[in-house]
């Protein structure tokens, strides 16, 4: 039964192919990848996956396309809902009519509960932390899911929007295909999973069912195409008609001359942090990451990528997010002073640290240009570039003494601050996220935080825990890289794009070729 539907859906989604060829309705894009991660979004990571799984899955909630921020919550798979006076109970009304890709029938309530059920459990998802608060998730009607929290979570819709754990996927697919689901995977979005060649590309296809209408865009192609140089000829020769953009200003102002193109620098930033694992010598040593913190400079990181494009980092939250303060105490650029904290720890002559880095272009220019700035203090960064898929194995096994990370979040600090600082979300230990610091010391805040009430007391705890995190130097950051696409102006993607939290384009149903 379950060959027969798989081979149903493969036969429709060829014959949707060669009419989109046909009809010209076939959309390329250009990514700097070498080839696609994992395609399962509740593990998906990569800047590359999630904009590619952008397109094809929905939430209970969504960011109104064209926006990044949580103002902006409008209705998505749930037509409404309410909350408890206490908000620890959340009920949900789902829209009717909603298929899942292919031949695996009506999402359900059902179909919601197995998705966040799956999403909360460790061994089935990158984000169960997001859901510790959750107590237990319910279908109480056919279409009505019922969420019950253990406290309250002030950032609940957040997690609910199709990015992450909040992406709802279709159980009978997951269950029909297995271990196949990451690389075929099955959503309800406007766009259908269709073929994936490895280091070339992943095909899409319209959902002609989508509850929100037929696509007009046929079939998307996402090229994996790591080099820069090669990307942009593509891009200009016309043979792809969206770009994912070299992360500096030169790449924007060049792109710009090209004729008919439109270019957009879109929001969230994505901040590069430098994190220094604290259990490594010489790293152990609060006074070796003063001097790794006195080494960089920020003004010339900024500089090195372009004002236009790039914000730089003080706080261990993004600018932009809810709870952010740049209220922490400043490592000013003091090459000297560098030197001197490391004679103070007892390394006269300096220290050798090791970064295992991703061969990412946009990341790997910057770790070369953080190793030239910590040379000039007598630190010795040494550099083992890997794939990207590998990058986020090896860091995630705490293989590295620096971890260069780069990632935009759902922009609340309590996002952020758990998933990087807790020490709930350590590396190598059974709830782990992303704390490649093994940062543990402004855990009572984010907790409390996490349940406060009273708005401004939630922002004084969030305040208190940016500034012990960066006293203790858990970490650097360097810059908020803004994400810079650029696409034909015969592309009308039906909305104005200010921003998107996937950090791609919002290409929904509504984008269409002018001509």
């Amino acid at each position: 039964m379950r060959t027969s539907i798989l081979t149903s859906v493969t036969s429709a989604l060829l014959l949707t192919s060669s009419l989109a060829y046909a009809d010209g309705t076939t959309l390329n894009i250009g990514m700097a990848s070498a080839d696609a991660g994992k395609l399962d979004p509740h593990v998906a990571t990569t800047t590359p996956d999630k904009g590619l799984l952008h397109w094809m899955f929905n939430g209970l909630v969504r960011i109104k396309p064209g926006q990044a921020s949580p103002a902006f919550i409008e209705a998505d798979l749930a037509e409404s809902w309410t909350a408890s006076e206490d908000g620890l109970v959340w009920t949900f009304q789902l829209r009717q009519g909603v298929d899942c890709h292919g031949e695996f029938g009506e999402l359900d309530a059902n179909d919601v509960v197995f998705s966040l059920n799956r999403a909360a459990n460790k061994e089935t998802s990158g984000f169960a932390n997001d859901f510790k608060a959750v107590s237990s998730i319910e279908a109480t009607g056919e279409y009505e899911v019922k969420i019950t929290l253990s406290e309250p979570v002030p950032s609940l819709l957040g997690l609910l929007v199709p990015y992450h754990g909040g992406n709802i996927v279709c159980q009978d697919a997951v269950e029909a295909l297995g271990d196949q689901f990451q690389r075929r995977p099955i959503g309800t979005g406007p766009f259908m999973f269709a073929e994936y060649q490895p280091q070339q590309y992943v095909k899409l296809v319209a959902n002609e069912d989508y509850f929100r209408g037929a696509p007009k865009i046929k079939e998307i192609y996402y090229r994996y195409i790591p080099s820069d140089a090669s990307r942009d000829l593509a891009f200009q020769s016309g043979e792809i008609d969206m770009i994912y953009g070299k992360q500096d200003q030169t790449w924007v102002e060049r792109i710009r001359q090209v004729p008919d193109t439109t270019v957009t620098v879109m929001e969230p930033g994505e901040m590069s942090v430098i994190h220094l694992n604290m259990t490594m010598p010489p790293l152990d040593n609060k006074l070796v990451r003063q001097a790794v913190a006195h080494a960089i400079d920020r003004s010339a990181m900024v500089q090195f990528k372009g004002e236009a494009v790039t914000r730089g980092a003080v706080s261990p939250v993004p600018e932009g997010y809810l709870g952010f303060t740049d209220d922490v105490m400043v490592y000013d650029h003091d090459v000297e002073k560098s030197k001197a904290l490391l004679a103070e720890a007892g390394f006269p002559d300096g220290v050798t640290l090791k970064t295992i880095h991703t061969t990412l272009p946009g990341m790997l220019t910057t770790i070369e240009a953080v190793q030239a700035l910590l040379k000039q203090a007598n630190i010795n960064l040494e550099i083992e570039p890997v794939e990207h898929a590998t990058f986020h194995q090896r860091i995630r096994e705490d293989a590295s003494q620096v971890v260069h990370y780069s990632a935009a979040r759902f922009p609340i600090a309590d996002v952020y601050l758990t998933q990087f600082y807790h020490s709930g979300s350590i590396v190598s230990t059974p709830t782990a996220i992303t704390n490649f610091s093994h940062c543990a010391v402004a855990d009572k805040e984010i907790e409390a935080a996490r349940v406060e009430q009273n708005p401004d007391e939630q922002m004084l705890l969030w305040a208190q825990a940016q500034q012990k995190i960066t006293e203790e130097v858990c970490s650097v950051p360097i810059y908020q890289n803004l994400q810079l696409w650029a696409w034909k102006d015969s592309l009308d993607l039906g909305v104005e794009v200010k921003g998107s939290l996937n950090l791609s384009p919002p290409i929904t149903e509504l984008a269409s070729f002018t001509n």
